[in-house]
């Protein structure tokens, strides 16, 4: 199956950019290069592109994707992308760009257990290489566990319910696919509202793929230092699809931006804490009803935008 995936607010992030044909960017989200491919056309000789992702099919379609342009792809998480930088002997950049979530590819492949419209083995793993898969987590996981996690990353209001029931069907057997932890959803939810708002199990799996990926933490604990990687007047462009990282761009963006801790009342500032940069993007930019028309998976989209000084 071909990677395919259909890049969300593709102009508008690489407008944001503002690409120098001999800058460096960095793409920590490379999927199926749809973003760095436009990125790479506006690059001349002396530009360059490293592309990060920790799927292999990604790497993979990237690599022949952009095999006639100037870059440096690396399999690893985003996360570690100073230690990805340091390797190629780059110091600063005039660009990066994260394009959050699961790819289009991802979820059309049954068997990597992200999608909930096909029965297939419980995965989510977004680098196959890593040992534990979401099966650990629905058939390890405490009820209270369970709970946290759907209630907080999936922010469905059945959580507890949801929680009770996937425990009492794992005490009779192990749950091993999709379409039994569907089914286990499905019970826990009462008939007249699994009929609006979308599959009653899309929170829940978004839940669980959010903490077998650590996808939260890897944010927050990269924001600070993309920020400290760019030259100055370089942007870092972010676009979430989830309002907890969305409420994680937006506040690290601001806390850079203004990382004064003194008490309102100090007449100057005495912390020491210097702006880096500032906040492009007041509110987030939004796919236009065009992009809307024709991929209804942009839908919750946001792209948010930081200027280093």
């Amino acid at each position: 199956m071909e990677f395919s995936h259909k890049s969300v607010l593709l102009e508008e992030t690489i407008e944001s950019l503002h690409i120098r044909p001999d800058g460096c960017y960095v793409d920590g989200t490379l999927g199926g290069a749809g973003h760095a491919l436009e990125i790479c056309k506006r690059l001349g000789e002396n530009g360059r592109l490293v592309g990060i992702d920790q799927d292999g099919d990604a790497i993979q379609a990237a690599q022949e994707k952009l095999k006639p342009f100037k870059v440096s792809i690396v399999r690893s998480n985003y996360v570690d992308f100073d230690r990805v930088l340091d390797q190629l002997g780059i110091e600063k950049v005039d660009g990066i760009l994260l394009d959050l979530g699961v790819s289009s590819y991802q979820l059309d492949q049954a068997e990597r257990g992200f999608t909930y419209r096909e029965d297939a083995p419980l995965d989510m793993r977004m680098d196959q290489r890593q040992q534990k898969t979401a099966k650990d987590i629905v058939n390890g996981y405490s009820e209270q566990e369970l709970y946290h996690i759907i209630r907080d990353y999936g922010e469905d209001k059945f959580a507890k319910n949801i929680a009770k029931h996937i425990v009492k069907r794992r005490m009779e057997k192990e749950i091993t696919t999709t379409g039994e932890l569907i089914e286990c959803i499905k019970a826990a939810i009462p008939a007249k509202c699994r009929v609006k708002g979308g599959h009653p199990a899309k929170r829940t799996f978004q839940a669980i793929r959010i903490e077998l990926n650590a996808e939260l933490d890897v944010l927050e604990h990269s924001i600070d230092r993309m920020i400290d990687r760019l030259k100055p007047g370089g942007r870092l462009s972010i676009i979430t699809f989830h309002s907890l990282e969305d409420r994680i761009v937006k506040n690290r963006f601001r806390i850079n931006e203004n990382p004064c801790t003194c008490p309102p009342e100090f007449p100057v500032c005495v912390c020491g804490k210097r702006s880096k940069g500032r906040v492009i993007t007041r509110k987030p930019i939004l796919p236009s009803e065009r992009e809307l028309a024709y991929n209804s998976r942009s839908k919750s989209a946001k792209l948010r935008v930081f200027e280093r000084s």
